[in-house]
């Protein structure tokens, strides 16, 4: 699920200063109001506005939010959710927001950690069990930082694993490298994290993200099964060739959301102005204390070949008082960034049901680059407000 093999991309990103950006206020939209309304009332930057003329594709549908603290400040849709309905990407399109999942994840487990209930340092053998020799060593840590020497899967994202078939197979697979040794981007560590949310709070990882971090962020629209979508809310995906692939669901799913190779590391479902809630959720401490945001954003492990570092479900960059926090999900279609430049408290979210066109263009090539320059242009000036694309 993740694009952080493309990490090396960073290394032409140079910090976004962003000292001279202002406040522009948007009158924002509550959940509550229908998706017409949202349309009329939901912010435009007039700068980042012009920018994306320049710099998209025609083509892709894709939705973009930007705000500065509080403040959201864009949130568009341009393009289409759905061709052959002529849907109209939104501010409330739902998509597959793929390896950006894994944040929820590590903050799922420093939830749990605030209450009492496990340590990050904890081997993972107290929650999950009898464990193998090789794989005594492995922490809670260096599942959360890809540092256990798992591989980076155990197969496709949408085999029908399940959870007990997923810890089986977990145990049996030889390790890269030893525990802590070195960085190895894993899925399948973060699926392990899942079940460690399950076992030690006693609920579906689906429900506990739910209740302990969605509904107290606000984020009414973000899940694998439980929010209560319209069918025609959710982004078709489309392929190289511009072919439909069917939204996430479409795709082999259990009951309860994504099988295992899947759930916990990807496949979550969310909107834009989700992902806004969630941005100013952790510009305080609505789900998070501000030692447990500290460790989500520590720069634990350097990442080969990258000026940059993992943190929990996070890449860091930059000092401390400059920091730089971004992932990006994809799959063979859609593609995501998120990004936090936490000296202003800028938030830069995109995503799109149509990452490349082949001969055409490919999102993926500059997708770090759109997000600077989106980043950039926050606030420069006055924003106004007019109906979506």
């Amino acid at each position: 699920m993740g694009r952080l093999g493309s990490l090396v991309l960073l290394l032409v990103l140079t910090l976004v200063g962003c000292s001279d950006v202002h406040t522009v206020a948007g009158p924002g939209n509550g959940d509550g109001e229908a998706r017409g309304a949202s349309a009329r009332r939901d912010p435009i930057d007039p700068a980042v506005d012009r920018y994306l003329d320049e710099a998209l594709p025609e083509g892709p549908g894709i939705t973009v939010v930007a705000a500065q603290g509080d403040d959201l400040t864009h949130c568009a849709g341009r393009g289409l959710s759905d061709h052959a309905e002529k849907t109209p990407a939104t501010c409330d399109t739902v998509y597959d927001v793929m390896s950006i999942t894994k944040q929820f994840t590590a903050a799922a487990i420093l939830k749990l950690e605030m209450s009492g209930k496990l340590r990050v340092g904890d081997p993972i053998s107290m929650h999950l069990g009898r464990v193998p020799d090789d794989k005594k060593p492995i922490t809670v840590h260096q599942l959360l930082t890809h540092t256990a020497g798992l591989p980076q899967s155990l197969g496709d994202d949408y085999d029908p694993l399940s959870r007990a078939g997923l810890l089986a197979e977990a145990m049996k697979v030889p390790l890269r490298s030893r525990p802590g040794e070195k960085f190895h981007y894993s899925n399948l560590g973060y699926s392990l994290l899942a079940v460690i949310v399950e076992k030690v709070s006693g609920q579906s990882y689906e429900r506990f993200l739910s209740r302990q971090l969605f509904r107290p962020a606000g984020m009414t629209r973000t899940g694998y099964v439980l929010p209560d979508w319209e069918r025609a809310w959710v982004a078709v995906e489309y392929d190289e060739r511009g072919r439909a692939q069917g939204r996430p669901m479409d795709h082999p799913w259990a009951p309860d959301g994504p099988y295992w190779n899947l759930r916990g590391n990807g496949g979550m479902l969310s909107t834009a102005r989700d992902m806004f809630h969630w941005h100013r959720a952790l510009t305080g401490e609505t789900v998070l204390s501000t030692a447990a945001k500290r460790k989500l954003f520590a720069p634990h492990v350097r990442i080969p070949e990258l000026d940059g570092a993992y943190g929990y479900g996070w890449v860091v960059m930059g000092s401390e008082d400059r920091r730089f926090a971004w992932h990006d999900g994809g799959n063979d279609w859609s593609l995501a960034t998120l990004a936090e430049f936490q000296r202003d408290a800028i938030l830069v979210f995109w995503v799109t049901n149509h990452a490349s066109r082949t001969g055409k263009w490919n999102l993926e090539d500059d997708h770090l680059k759109l997000t600077q320059d989106i980043a950039e242009r926050v606030g420069r000036e006055v924003g106004v407000t007019r109906p979506s694309r």
